[in-house]
């Protein structure tokens, strides 16, 4: 049978993937970052195969991304964009920026806040003299980050090198470093921002030359009162 002119053609993948992408994606929401494949298969009720295959798709597509360790999925960078258009931009109080302002001054290198969300990096607040060199990097491989290392530092199932080295960066200094692992000169710090149970809510974070990241005492002095000053501000 020949196709009526003006109607649409088929689509590339049927309906019912479709859905099962969409089931995965939901699981993933559900179960928290790191869940494995098979927990993600047995939560959807689909055999593993496919949900092996429609993983490796959502991964591609940047739907979702693999832990640092490759065992477990956490949503992605599309996800984290999507939020963040059907959600209204958070903003800081006046008082907020005003520690924000204060502390720049003081470090004179990229200063930013981030907030935790269901395992994400949300950038609440980036410098605007000094940007984040890649929103969306930070978004699919947050461990890549000092920002995003301090999800690693409680999480028990991360144990690879990366996370070992956060917690001792976290035992030492009281903030995760990254120094010069994507760019040879450059590195950054992050403090975390508690909230009132004393939980991990958020970052403030700095990127700068590597030296200040390799010695970071002088930019943790001005780090480690900005964040206690905040934390009660934004989370």
């Amino acid at each position: 049978m020949m196709r009526e002119r003006g109607m649409p053609s088929e689509p590339a993948r049927p309906p019912g993937t479709v859905h099962s992408a969409l089931s995965l994606l939901e699981a993933v929401a559900h179960l928290g970052a790191g869940v494995s494949a098979q927990r993600i298969s047995a939560e959807v009720g689909l055999p593993r195969a496919t949900t092996y295959r429609l993983l490796n798709v959502l991964v591609e597509d940047e739907y979702l991304v693999r832990t640092p360790d490759l065992s477990g999925f956490a949503l992605g960078a599309k996800v984290a964009q999507l939020a963040a258009v059907a959600a209204p931009p958070a903003r800081l109080s006046s008082a907020a920026r005003s520690v924000m302002d204060e502390v720049r001054r003081a470090v004179r290198g990229g200063v930013h806040v981030v907030l935790y969300v269901d395992g994400r990096v949300v950038v609440l607040d980036a410098d605007p003299d000094f940007p984040l060199s890649d929103h969306g990097r930070l978004a699919r491989e947050p461990a890549r980050y000092a920002l995003g290392r301090l999800l690693l530092v409680d999480d028990v199932r991360a144990t690879n090198e990366v996370a070992e080295a956060a917690r001792a960066d976290v035992a030492r200094w009281g903030a995760t470093r990254q120094c010069g692992e994507i760019a040879p000169t450059t590195g950054c710090l992050a403090v975390p921002l508690r909230d009132d149970a004393g939980g991990l809510a958020g970052a403030l974070g700095f990127s700068g030359a590597r030296h200040r990241v390799d010695e970071p005492a002088a930019v943790l002095a001005a780090l480690r009162p900005a964040a206690a000053a905040l934390g009660p501000l934004i989370v």
